[in-house]
């Protein structure tokens, strides 16, 4: 089996960033996350230094400043993270076009054909790893093996800045030791049964035959004996360069009020057609994500016949999916909305109409890049605005 597959994952992506930028913070516990919230909100990112006191990802904020009460915590900069990664993405694919994006800083490629060009498998690796480093001052730990369940497993063997191979020659030495949790798949509850069965190592799990794993666990258990003896057969398959595009917000209290809400939903859904039309994409389903204050989330969508891009029409769909499904009958913890079923605007069917409601939404982008993102508001987003300054009043 030939070492073709290269899994490129950054370490702590968005804590490395506000590093980056801001060199006064390296080496400090850094948490990505909740600040301007109190204790709500989750850890989006944290550093490695903050890991050493056991804050990890999606750990409650309130959990996360017990653990480390002196680190420094940031809020998100979506729009900056996604930046350096388009600059990540465009470094890989130096080397191969054919690039799996698993998530903002996370890919799989495959290498195959590449070598007369670059090199081998490791050369093309080091490099990738160097040239990240030197041109984006950001670390990434690379995995290279013969497929994408051990390229993954490889990556992640010697975080963080590392770089592992697993030769086909090493996988059942390398595999047998590993706890069962290591296997793509494998979640608390398989961990659960195979635990109660004796299986608490890969090595473990290739005791048992093919026909029993299947009695176990269903269609996973073939996946699960195949994997144990680090085999996969998945294709490294190019990603569409964006799925979806959506926004999301914490409030500092939990929220019932309908209008407020609303008027939260029109400042969210702008920030997404914004998104959409500097991208030039437009969308043909708008979905909705709620949490509420037990940590209950719901996400509902709707698709439309024909594609969109105006805030207008976003926001509209997303009022209508939560009021036709009731979503507001308790307080809101979280609310978050998005575009999915993305295709480029140059294939969007012209109306025997004027687009007037995309003309405004273009109008307003041009006055934003030219005064600022503050310089223009709709007039309900004023609701929750007063509202915020309301709650300082009564903080302070």
């Amino acid at each position: 089996m030939a070492l073709d597959i290269i899994h490129v994952d950054m370490d702590a992506f968005y804590a490395a960033v506000e590093q980056k930028d801001n060199p006064e913070l390296q080496g400090k516990p850094v948490i990505i996350g909740g600040t301007g919230l109190g204790d709500r909100g989750v850890v989006s990112t944290a550093s490695y230094a903050a890991r050493q006191y056991g804050v990890h990802s999606a750990m409650p904020i309130k959990e996360a400043r017990k653990l480390c009460p002196d680190a420094v915590f940031l809020p998100g900069r979506m729009e900056r993270y996604q930046e350096i990664s388009q600059c990540i993405f465009e470094i890989m694919s130096r080397f191969t076009p054919r690039i799996e994006k698993i998530s903002i800083d996370e890919a799989f490629l495959d290498v195959k054909g590449c070598h007369r060009l670059f090199g081998p498998s490791r050369k093309i690796g080091k490099k990738i790893k160097t040239s990240i480093k030197q041109e984006l001052d950001l670390v990434a730990s690379i995995g290279l093996a013969p497929n994408k369940f051990l390229a993954k497993l490889a990556s992640d063997l010697e975080k963080p800045d590392g770089f592992k191979v697993i030769r086909e020659d090493e996988i059942a030495e390398i595999l047998d030791p590993l706890p069962v949790d290591k296997i793509w798949g494998v979640g608390e509850k398989t961990e659960e049964i195979l635990q109660n069965q004796g299986m608490r190592t890969i090595g473990d799990i290739k005791q048992f035959s093919e026909q029993e794993l299947t009695s176990l666990l269903g269609q996973f258990g073939h996946q699960l004996y195949k994997l144990a003896r680090g085999h996969d057969d998945r294709a490294v398959q190019v990603s569409e360069e964006c799925k979806s595009i959506s926004h999301e917000t914490t409030f500092r209290r939990d929220l019932q009020d309908s209008e407020k809400i609303f008027s939260v939903l029109m400042a969210l859904s702008d920030k997404v057609g914004r998104r959409l039309r500097k991208k030039s994409l437009c969308g043909k389903t708008v979905f909705i994500k709620i949490r509420y204050g037990d940590f209950t989330t719901l996400t509902r969508q709707t698709t439309s016949p024909q594609a969109f891009y105006d805030t207008k029409t976003i926001y509209e769909q997303g009022k209508k999916l939560i009021q036709n499904h009731g979503l507001l009958d308790k307080p809101v913890r979280l609310l978050g909305i998005g575009v999915s079923s993305l295709i480029a605007r140059h294939h969007l069917q012209l109306s025997l109409f004027s687009d007037q409601d995309g003309a405004v939404a273009e109008t307003v982008d041009k006055i934003k890049d030219q005064f600022g993102e503050k310089s223009i508001v709709r007039a309900n987003q004023l609701i929750h605005k007063n509202s915020k300054q309301s709650e300082q009043k009564e903080d302070s």
